[in-house]
């Protein structure tokens, strides 16, 4: 029998029904600025990301705690940690987007409060959950989507490299490869 993310929740003290499962992962990334390796390596400018949202998904996101995950490059969906959202505000001032050129201009996003939660802290970076085939649905509601629990691995890391002998991959994947 699998283990379920909601049962890793309610275990947590959260009630489902306040809880929106938000999966990132954005193609139109820049090299290095990818939602994973912005949390992966300038975890400000990945909060900066995350807490910018777009006026039209306000009714999406109305909740009081986000459930975070990224996309690996492996396309693997990992859990980076419970955020607490608070004080939805209209974007005041231009503010340039963390993970590409240009701007997110003011008026046209809202800006949130987050604040990461310690509940389930340690499973953050380590465990992995199957979001489905509805991986354009980013924002879904944990009362509504159960997720299997797909991994749990011990520490957070990324797969070695596999050596000159043995690494084959195509030029287009370059980009997306872990740092190792």
């Amino acid at each position: 029998m699998p283990i379920m993310f909601n049962t890793i929740l309610l275990g947590a003290g959260f009630r489902l029904d306040e809880v929106r499962l938000l999966r990132h992962k954005d193609k139109r990334a820049l090299k290095g600025r990818s939602p994973y390796k912005l949390w992966r390596d300038n975890r400000s400018q990945f909060d900066l990301y995350q807490a910018t949202q777009k006026i039209k998904n306000q009714a999406g996101l109305d909740a009081p705690y986000w459930a975070a995950f990224v996309g690996t490059p492996a396309d693997e969906t990992l859990f980076v940690g419970i955020y607490s959202v608070s004080n939805r505000r209209i974007l005041e001032q231009d503010t340039p987007k963390p993970h590409m050129d240009g701007i997110d201009e003011a008026g046209s996003y809202h800006l949130y409060d987050l604040a990461l939660q310690e509940q389930l802290g340690d499973h953050v970076g380590r465990l992995l959950i199957e979001w489905g085939g509805g991986k354009r649905a980013w924002v879904q509601r944990a009362d509504n989507q159960n997720k299997c629990i797909s991994e749990l691995r011990t520490e957070f890391k990324e797969p070695e490299f596999p050596g000159f002998l043995n690494f084959i991959e195509p030029l287009s994947r370059l980009d997306s490869l872990p740092k190792s």
